[in-house]
């Protein structure tokens, strides 16, 4: 080999510097609006995930909503406490009825003082969210990694005695939208096996090794117990079922409880590389699975979402950046038939939310 034809490098390229640029020739397609009108069935307003548009011009969160035809948005953001949730419900849902819906919470530090009433106690602060205006609930993921019972011990999401809890989400005809666990690769150890090594290392504390936390199975596990225990209460499983690397896993357990749904929210990521598996999975399920996507009320990333369920593009950024911001892989449309997006899109969170 001549002295002329490579080009050796000065020096080792940082990760943080590598942004390479693909040579493939593909299709690009721009879908600015969905195929169907679109429910946001998982999404936030507040800080931190939601932009803060509780401090933001109302009209103009509606224009962004108008321009990526979502006619129904959930916030979850509502808490337990009186001053966010009626914070929410006057800013949000009492100008604009029909174009939000607002979801209560779990008060979970409250365990400490009620001792072994917490789950009764918690059933009833439910009645009382809804008498505000609340029209379902949101468990947040420190359920199952640090809520501990009134003995300074951690609660297993299958716990029988928050029994109470779901069984009155049920008769209120709360759905129950429910985050226990991280991606897998959160529970793994941060070495250089690590695929979300870059995203850890950003946010260290959302890294859950075993131990002192829970496995990531132990917590899917009780999730399963919780949701074939309760079956009149509606469940829907956030990102994919909170298992979005194993379809079949979440598959299952949907064959086995038909009161378990999920929402693919923050998880076009993973969907996106195992496409065949995916589109599977949707066409299997698509009574089952409801549109969200936990960005906010960001117009690029609702296009971005359309682009990935409606056409059959190959291998595109899953992000807005430069580099993709979960791991160092591009993704594959969907390419979904219609009668399947009609379903996910608003079809099936008709159903579930607004009893249609």
């Amino acid at each position: 080999m001549s002295a002329t034809s490579g080009q050796v490098p000065d020096r080792d390229v940082f990760l943080s510097e590598y942004k390479p640029q693909s040579k493939l020739v593909v299709k690009e397609t721009v879908v600015e609006k969905p195929r169907f009108p679109v429910i946001d069935a998982h999404n936030h307003l507040g800080d931190p995930f939601g932009g803060g548009w509780d401090k933001r011009p109302l009209a103009e969160l509606l224009d962004i909503l108008d321009q990526a035809q979502v006619r129904l948005y959930v916030d979850l953001d509502g808490g337990w406490g009186e001053d966010i949730l009626n914070r929410h419900l006057d800013i949000f849902k009492t100008p604009a009825p029909d174009r939000f819906q607002v979801f209560g919470g779990v008060d979970w530090s409250q365990w400490e003082k009620q001792g072994n009433r917490f789950g009764e106690w918690a059933a009833n602060r439910l009645r009382v969210q809804k008498e505000r205006g609340a029209e379902g609930l949101k468990i947040w993921k420190p359920f199952g990694l640090h809520v501990k019972d009134h003995q300074g011990k951690l609660v297993d999401v299958g716990d029988e005695r928050l029994d109470p809890i779901w069984q009155t989400a049920g008769e209120l005809g709360f759905p129950v939208l429910i985050h226990v666990a991280d991606p897998v690769a959160f529970f793994d150890p941060l070495d250089h096996h690590n695929e979300r090594w870059e995203e850890l290392h950003a946010q260290p504390d959302w890294q859950f090794p075993s131990p002192p936390f829970p496995s990531f199975m132990t917590i899917m596990e009780g999730l399963a117990t919780m949701v074939a225990r309760n079956p009149q209460t509606t469940f829907i499983g956030a990102h994919v079922g909170c298992y979005s690397e194993n379809l079949g896993w979440v598959g299952a357990l949907m064959d086995r409880c038909p009161n378990f749904y999920v929402d693919p929210s923050a998880r076009i990521s993973e969907l996106g590389r195992q496409p065949y598996t995916a589109r599977r999975f949707f066409l299997k399920y698509a009574d089952r699975i409801l549109f969200g996507t936990d960005a906010g009320a960001n117009l690029d990333y609702y296009r971005l979402c359309y682009r990935f369920y409606e056409t059959d593009d190959e291998y595109f950024n899953y992000g807005l950046g430069d580099v993709p911001g979960q791991g160092r892989w591009y993704i594959y449309g969907l390419h979904l038939p219609d009668d399947v997006l009609e379903k996910f899109y608003f079809k099936n969170a008709e159903r579930i939310l607004l009893k249609k």
